[in-house]
């Protein structure tokens, strides 16, 4: 049963659990404040699933190859307990790395538990070191010291090697680019540019809002000689490359300009426990109904597996087609990024 491979012949090998459509944050383009006020109506703790659910469904998908697992939300950090299902998680058959995405806001006090229950990887979703830029873009009047901070001590607790994620959009935050450059240099942490897309529903993404990796990379060789540098595996989202003088290590994500599904081996699971198969889907299967009505560990797997097989997506590569015909998606913060 191990390795299905679904109709582009892509195996499935990363897994992607949302623990919660919380966040503290507000950023503008997945959860728009003007949207997601105080009046908004999240989903009620029954139905989340439940870190029991999380675990069968990880394990389901050890058993067809996922060795990768990341922990995303809305704020992973604010699901009370988060270091209890880290835990469950590490004991899993096959599961040899286990990753959060984080705007580490809530960090710095969580790291001991995190690295005790068996956390490995961290990604800080950072768009600027600048500080008024930074409230901005993460629609709060909050403060990236701390973040920062939390970045520096994970450091120096053993996180090696964090990604740091800014998503760049046009007459936004274009001068952040060097800015985290410069920041993160010597630190041994790798940032990583992010094409501005079209996730969800409510950002009002268009494409002149883009900023391309071509772009982003003409202003960083303004500064700094770079060379590209070859994928650590075969699949590898991000394009990398290195500052020559500093053997410090960036990356791009561009999804936009140049689409990445022929080599895209992951699947992800909402909040309320929805398999997806694509970052851009506007549906996902209902495992957590199936779940509650007391299927089997075998029945779970063949349906699982019966998903992949028939998954044909490749949304970023037929963008252009979709977005002119009203097709709607699941909002980022259901299923993170």
């Amino acid at each position: 049963m191990n390795n299905p491979l679904d109709k582009l012949n892509r195996p499935v090998k990363d897994l992607r659990i949302s623990v919660t459509d919380r966040c503290n944050f507000r950023c503008t383009y997945c959860m728009p404040k003007e949207v997601y006020g105080e009046s908004f109506k999240f989903l009620p703790k029954d139905e989340l699933l439940d870190f029991d659910e999380i675990y069968r469904i990880a394990n389901t998908f050890a058993k067809l190859g996922v060795n990768k697992i990341r922990l995303t939300g809305g704020e992973p950090l604010v699901r009370r307990n988060i270091e209890e299902l880290i835990a469950k998680l590490s004991k899993i058959n096959g599961i040899d790395d286990i990753a959060m995405t984080t705007n580490a806001y809530l960090l710095e006090p969580k790291l001991d538990s995190l690295i005790d229950a068996g956390l490995n990887r961290l990604t800080v979703s950072l768009d600027s070191i600048d500080n008024e830029t930074f409230k901005k873009m993460s629609g709060q009047n909050v403060e990236v010291s701390k973040v920062l901070s939390a970045i520096d001590q994970a450091n120096k607790k053993g996180f090696e090697s964090i990604k740091i994620n800014c998503v760049v959009q046009k007459n936004v935050n274009e001068h952040s680019i060097i800015d985290l450059l410069d920041y993160f240099r010597d630190s041994g942490n790798i940032v990583r540019f992010i094409e501005y897309m079209d996730v969800g529903n409510l950002n009002g993404w268009e494409l002149k809002d883009v900023l391309s990796i071509e772009e982003i990379l003409k202003l960083i060789e303004i500064k700094y000689k770079v060379e590209k540098i070859p994928p650590n595996y075969e699949g590898e989202v991000a394009k990398r490359f290195n500052l020559v003088d500093y053997s410090a290590e960036f990356g791009f994500i561009s999804s936009v300009s140049q689409p990445f599904c022929s080599t895209c081996t992951r699947a992800r699971i909402t909040m309320d426990g929805k398999l997806v198969t694509c970052l851009f889907a506007n549906s996902g299967f209902d495992l957590r109904s199936i779940i509650r009505q007391g299927c089997t560990d075998e029945k779970l797997d063949e349906v699982i597996k019966g998903v992949w097989l028939k998954r044909k997506d490749k949304y970023s590569e037929i963008r252009h087609e979709l977005t002119k015909s009203n097709y709607k998606k699941i909002e980022m913060f259901q299923l993170g990024g």
